[in-house]
């Protein structure tokens, strides 16, 4: 079987790129810088006329002179991986500014369709694009597009076509006289060694402009030796400009093309209208911290009043199929004692995960999503860019930890976006200090607790205490990044580009569905793999005698005195050590321990949680440091891997694994004190 043809499409962020691939493929993955989002490129398989195309989604990059990670990802995929053709997409309302990446990549590759994406977006506006001239200025095929409702993508998948069916045609970027002559003699140095890799024409203009990441790419495909990097220097000496003054040159000449070509194909007005420039400053400006701690109050509120019923619902459903699995277990001939460690076990402690902690991620994560899709998460990050900064952090550590609140290990991952190392260090030790979804639901259970019984006034009380919870994080992740960067990682912050994206009316149905498949399936999943063992480990151990008592009571007798000194309890301790693999089995755990039998029975709503942990001798303090610990503490097994890949260095995992717990135990210790103190 021959092998797909393959098509790349690349752009600028925030225009849509992500949505043109899913569109196609049929898929719901996300490449680019946002929270949720890899550095990496997603691939997919369309088909058009019984032919299928592997698609490639590149990561959004401004420029193919890379100056970050996302950005080298996709020069590399476009200018070494030979795609059969190349998609750039644009945003039809900031076109100008889009056509710069697409000059670049007409020059990379031979046949290139532009896709000018959010055509409706840009007639609501008022801005019109004449498709016809702007293919004529550009002398490549431009289709439009309306990627969110699938219109224009058809044809535009047919234009990918005939561009692979017609023979390649080689463009070059406008550039001094000089050079040119320069890089046409460098060329025919160049070509013997990169024949068949790359046009020896573009890669020798590339190096006299002293593109590093490119040369780094030459060599690491062992494509520059001695004889070429001879050449390479002499090329240089001989060229009266500097490398970095030609690529100005370069760029200069390509923003000038750009504007041209939008003189001649665009009409309307500017894309950033008066409403946006209000919308940005109120959300950007003094007032962008307060607003956004209101929409994360407003979010935990919603989260709050909603999951309760959900909750009882599954419990009550899990129960039932409890029921039946024992019964099947028996019509088996299993033993009893098999059949209470499978249905009071393994698939109890399943259930209980899914009841307690399902109900407020899926309400809590499409409302997030849904900020996001309207474009405000990036709005958000800007806002806590100037804070990031004066503590000597790069402005991407706020994207990051916005990350880390879906999976911390995520967000771990998500630190490759940012270029300076000791930046990226600082970002990957600190990441585990927010709460990462595992943690969200136990959040939730402790602010229930602390004002459970308290109607519509305890759910805005909760909600409150959720928001000082994720400001605490956010605080103790600044004031610890500051700490490092004047001790163990000194340095001065870097600085980097962030677009804000266009404000958009975001689809409910979509976002729904979406949130459900990327992260319900996933928390399923996780808890299906984790939560389903750790039961089996937890009744065992509780079902296991030493000197008359379980193993379990060992456990907490053990871990008490120092559970009490923190203002919490052996048990407690307890379950986040037993919970270290996942943090959505915390709860479950110790509400087990708690229990009599050593199985987790049904708790249902957080009522009735409430009600088992204040029998077990629960107080507010108890609550409070739950959470407090919850949200600092050592991160799980996954996170701790990611770290040890990421930084390939057991010190640094070590550090990773102490910032977060040591913080959780000073600040419990600290409550614990003051509350003894004045008899609280």
């Amino acid at each position: 079987m021959p092998e797909n043809r393959v098509i790349a499409l690349a752009g600028n962020p925030n225009v849509g790129k992500s949505t043109v691939f899913n569109a196609l493929t049929g898929l719901r993955q996300h490449t680019g810088n946002w929270p949720g989002k890899t550095v990496s490129c997603a691939k997919g398989v369309c088909r058009l006329e019984g032919e299928d195309f592997t698609l490639i989604d590149t990561p959004g990059a401004y420029s193919l002179w890379a100056q970050s990670a996302e950005e080298t990802v996709a020069m590399e995929e476009i200018c070494f991986g030979h795609p059969d053709a190349v998609i750039v997409v644009c945003d039809a309302g900031s076109l100008e500014r889009n056509l710069n990446l697409v000059y670049q990549v007409m020059e990379a590759a031979d046949r290139v369709v532009v896709c000018v994406n959010l055509m409706d977006e840009a007639k609501k506006r008022g801005v019109k694009v004449e498709l016809g001239a702007l293919s004529r200025v550009l002398g490549v095929p431009a289709v439009g597009a309306c990627a969110r409702d699938g219109r224009g993508l058809d044809a535009l998948l047919w234009a990918a076509r005939e561009v692979m069916e017609q023979p390649p045609v080689p463009r070059r970027a406008p550039c001094p006289e000089e050079a040119a002559k320069a890089a046409d003699a460098l060329a025919e140095s160049l070509r013997p060694a990169l024949a068949g890799l790359i046009d020896p024409r573009y890669a020798a203009l590339r190096l006299l402009e002293n593109d590093a990441c490119f040369a780094r790419a030459l060599r690491e495909r062992r494509k520059l030796g001695a004889r070429e990097e001879a050449a390479i220097r002499e090329a240089r000496q001989a060229l009266p400009l500097s490398g970095e003054a030609l690529s100005a040159r370069i760029v200069e000449n390509v923003y000038r093309a750009a504007a041209d070509a939008c003189r001649a194909a665009v009409s309307g007005p500017d894309a950033f209208s008066p409403a946006r420039r209000r919308a940005d400053r109120a959300l950007t400006g003094p007032a962008g911290v307060p607003v956004m701690l209101l929409l994360l109050a407003l979010v935990f509120f919603l989260t709050v009043q909603g999951a309760n019923a959900p909750s009882r619902w599954l419990s009550e459903a899990f129960s039932s199929l409890e029921t039946l699995l024992s019964g099947a277990l028996a019509a088996l001939g299993a033993s009893p004692g098999f059949r209470a460690l499978m249905a009071e076990g393994v698939f109890r402690t399943l259930g209980q995960v899914i009841a307690v902690m399902l109900p407020p991620m899926a309400i809590f994560f499409p409302l997030f999503t849904l900020l996001e899709d309207a474009g405000y998460l990036p709005r958000a990050a800007f806002t806590l860019d100037g804070l990031f900064r004066r503590c000597s952090a790069c402005g991407k550590q706020a994207l990051t930890m916005c990350m880390g609140f879906g999976c911390n290990a995520v967000g771990v991952t998500g630190c490759r976006i940012i270029d300076s190392p000791r930046e990226r260090l600082l970002a990957v030790l600190t990441n585990s200090l927010v709460p990462c979804n595992g943690r969200f639901p136990l959040l939730l259970c402790m602010a229930g607790l602390l004002f459970s019984g308290g109607g519509l006034a305890g759910s805005l009380l909760s909600a409150l205490m959720l928001t000082l919870a994720i400001a605490l994080s956010a605080g103790v992740t600044l004031l610890l990044s500051l700490l490092l960067s004047k001790t163990a990682l000194r340095g001065v912050p870097s600085s980097f580009t962030l677009e804000l994206p266009p404000y958009r009316m975001p689809r409910v149905g979509q976002t729904l569905v979406r949130s459900a498949l990327d992260r319900g399936v996933f928390v399923l999943g996780r808890a299906a793999a984790v939560a389903a063992p750790a039961g089996l480990l937890i009744y065992l151990l509780a079902h296991t005698l030493a000197g008359g008592q379980t193993l379990l009571w060992h456990l907490t007798r053990f871990l008490d005195p120092f559970g009490r000194f923190l203002g919490l309890d052996g048990v407690i301790l307890a379950a986040f050590l037993l919970g270290f693999p996942a943090n959505e089995t915390v709860l479950p755990i110790a509400v087990m321990a708690y229990l009599s039998g050593g199985s987790l029975n049904e708790i249902g709503d957080a009522a009735a949680l409430s009600d088992i942990l204040r029998a077990n001798g629960w107080t507010a303090l108890t609550a409070l440091n739950t959470a407090l610990f919850s949200l600092f503490h050592f991160p799980c097994s996954t996170t701790l891997l990611t770290v040890r890949r990421e930084t390939g260095s057991l010190k640094w995992t070590l550090l990773s694994f102490l910032l977060p717990t040591l913080t959780g135990v000073l600040l419990c210790a600290a409550t614990a004190c003051v509350s003894r103190l004045f008899g609280l």
